[in-house]
């Protein structure tokens, strides 16, 4: 994954723990992950950000659903032990018909067990824990920042969580998912960022997911574009990227591109830094 970052232009990269789509996930090679490290350190390549499983629902209805989550989130978190400095990103949860607050504290619930079995055996997890903006559809949440911030406030509201962890939980902003959402990213950026740090706080803001979008301002719909072909726009994104608040935050593309693509878009970003 190193390499293929480097030869497209990357000095970051984002990768799924397993199958994004199930939970079987390949046994650890550590010769690999020390080849990975060199090789990494050699490049300058990093932070490098893990993506949880979609299928992961930790405010599922169902126990089932729940267990399935925890237990991959830990195995997750275990695994990137191995990596020092990476971030693990996931998608809070829907609460499927339970209700807003029901699924907020499912999911801090959930976080809190999490981490307290990921660190069992002494220390701290080492990994940064990214909750990601959600576009809201269906009864997904995460869609607006103070519904973020219950989640963390929650989770947090445990003492022993904090000593768990080396740093707090943070944020991964998609841009996407905020447009969607009802965050006007194209005409009010400075407002959205001034939003973001009265409820969350820009100190919690880790990594952006930098894609466009097929659909109009508050679509509550998640459908990504390639850069500068969607409805958020190439002059946005010039901005998004240059704004003194997120220039210097790790930018992770998760657009419909092959890896040519993903070179053209990378060569379009950088040409449009400042």
């Amino acid at each position: 994954m190193a390499q293929t970052a480097e030869s497209i232009g990357a000095n970051v990269f984002q990768f799924f723990t397993r199958n994004p789509r199930g939970g079987a996930a390949k046994p650890v090679d550590k010769a690999d992950v020390a080849a990975f490290l060199k090789y990494a350190a050699e490049k300058g390549i990093g932070p490098i950000l893990a993506h949880a499983p979609y299928t992961l629902n930790a405010a599922g209805a169902e126990p089932r659903v729940r267990e399935f989550a925890e237990s991959v989130m830990i195995d997750d978190l275990r695994r990137l032990e191995l990596t020092p400095g990476a971030m693990y990103n996931f998608h809070p949860g829907s609460h499927v018909g339970q209700g807003a607050g029901k699924g907020i504290e499912l999911i801090a619930a959930h976080l809190q067990r999490v981490v307290a079995r990921a660190a069992k055996g002494g220390g701290a997890i080492s990994t940064t824990i990214l909750l990601e903006t959600m576009s809201g559809k269906g009864s997904e949440l995460g869609r607006t920042f103070a519904e973020v911030r219950a989640i963390i406030d929650a989770a947090e509201a445990d003492a022993a969580f904090g000593s768990q962890l080396s740093s707090p939980l943070g944020v991964c902003l998609d841009t996407c998912h905020v447009w969607d959402g009802g965050y006007d990213i194209v005409n009010g950026l400075d407002g959205v960022l001034d939003e973001f740090d009265r409820v969350i706080g820009l100190d919690r803001l880790k990594a952006i997911h930098t894609n466009d979008s097929m659909n109009v301002l508050g679509s509550r719909k998640d459908r990504h574009e390639k850069i500068g072909k969607g409805k958020i726009g190439l002059e946005a994104f010039r901005r998004i990227i240059n704004h003194p608040k997120l220039r210097d935050l790790p930018f992770y593309l998760e657009t419909p591109c092959d890896l040519q693509g993903y070179r053209d878009e990378i060569a379009l970003l950088k040409g449009l830094r400042k």
